[in-house]
């Protein structure tokens, strides 16, 4: 019995869908449109860094390959591959409950882009629940820019900052001391019941810090209260066959913990990369790492951050070795991402596209999987190492 390793570099697409069109992202290209603004010089950041996009690991993996185009650096090293989504959405939810085996076929909510754009019902319930003075926001916005406009009055009048975006979600900012961290949790908690029948995936708590608008920041205790997958994902599966399942990051909270044996976080992509790698240090055989990589969608993506998106990405794939350092013969890893982000696409929402599939691991033999119809084929690849029964959804690839 052997170990797996998932890991999501969270909005790493690597080009348009098939079906990218119908949700208004032709021509969106994540990965290539990151790769050619570095070549262009329009990457660089003084100090941090400059010229081409440098990812010698993840190329040496297939990522180049996966991404239609070939490297300089000879064949793969390891199983090179992209997906396509079959979820109807191209949100977080959807994306990593269909590597986990489990689809979203149906429609989820969502809210309109209008100002006021939450019911006024809806608000009116959640105050009458919790005793919040009113909310400020109403809107769809991003989580930075919102914080920056709201953030102090939000200070002087107690009011939450409630938004949302193209996802099915309603986020919920609030300063960790003025406001309460504890009591914007449970805040968020009260939202999550009154949004259940309005068929919202997640409600988001967004806390920060600062005094003005110039000094907020969102920090590292943000919370996800999400509905819990329709189905058992390869990570339920895993659970009741008695192996431990490790999430690193957001991945509880993105399964509301379903099938989750322990949470393990961190402050930023590097801190997320050492628990990881704490975490497959302590992992025994038959049991699941998972990780997810929030930075590169929440910092880089949305924030349309070209020059941090590629400094990100090359500091990840220089830690690449210590991972594979790490892993036992017969142990499977594999990177993935869970929708696109295009940071020079027009707007600040994900954008459709395919994803890549990156296995490897000692003594993995080199080969092409081509495009795979559903991210769920990377489930049940998982399942299928680690000797769990099959689902429902996807077909194995290994």
């Amino acid at each position: 019995m052997t170990r797996a390793v998932l890991i999501v570099l969270d909005s790493f697409g690597i080009g348009q869908a098939g079906d990218a069109s119908a949700f208004g992202d032709e021509g969106a290209d994540t990965f290539s449109h990151i790769r050619e603004a570095a070549e262009r010089g329009e990457a660089d950041r003084t100090g941090q860094r400059t010229g081409p996009l440098r990812l010698p690991n993840m190329e040496r993996l297939g990522l180049f390959h996966a991404a239609g185009g070939r490297g300089h650096g000879g064949e793969p090293a390891g199983l090179w591959g992209s997906a396509a989504e079959i979820s109807r959405g191209k949100d977080t939810p959807s994306g990593h409950w269909e590597i986990a085996g489990v689809p979203v076929l149906f429609d989820w909510g969502y809210f309109p882009r209008t100002i006021p754009c939450f019911p006024p019902e809806l608000i009116a319930a959640i105050q009458d629940d919790t005793g919040i003075p009113g909310i400020l926001g109403d809107c769809h916005a991003s989580g930075t820019e919102i914080i920056e406009r709201f953030g102090e009055e939000s200070l002087r009048s107690g009011k939450p900052i409630f938004y949302t975006s193209s996802d099915s979600v309603l986020q919920i900012a609030a300063h960790e001391t003025h406001f309460g961290l504890d009591r914007l949790y449970e805040l968020c908690i009260a939202a999550r019941r009154h949004v259940d029948p309005l068929n919202i995936g997640r409600v988001i708590a967004r806390p920060f810090t600062g005094e003005t608008a110039d000094s907020f920041r969102r920090t590292a205790n943000r919370r996800d209260y999400s509905v819990p997958p329709p189905e058992a994902t390869v990570l339920d599966r895993a659970v009741a066959a008695g192996r431990r399942v490790i999430g690193i990051g957001k991945i509880g909270d993105i399964f509301a913990h379903q099938g989750i044996s322990e949470v393990r976080k961190g402050d930023g992509n590097m801190a997320l990369f050492d628990a990881m790698l704490g975490a497959v240090h302590d992992a025994g055989d038959g049991d699941l790492v998972f990780a997810n990589f929030v930075d590169f969608d929440m910092i880089y993506g949305h924030r349309r951050d070209v020059p941090g998106y590629a400094k990100a990405l090359e500091e990840f794939d220089a830690r690449l070795p210590e991972l594979e350092a790490l892993l036992r013969p017969g142990d499977l890893a594999i990177l993935t991402a869970d929708h696109g982000c295009d940071p020079t696409y027009p707007g600040t929402d994900h954008t459709r596209e395919h994803v890549p599939i990156l296995g490897f691991g000692p003594g993995m033999e080199p080969r092409a999987i081509g495009l795979r119809p559903s991210f769920a084929d990377i489930g049940e690849s998982v399942a299928a190492h680690l000797g769990l029964p099959a689902g429902a959804h996807g077909r194995s690839f290994l």
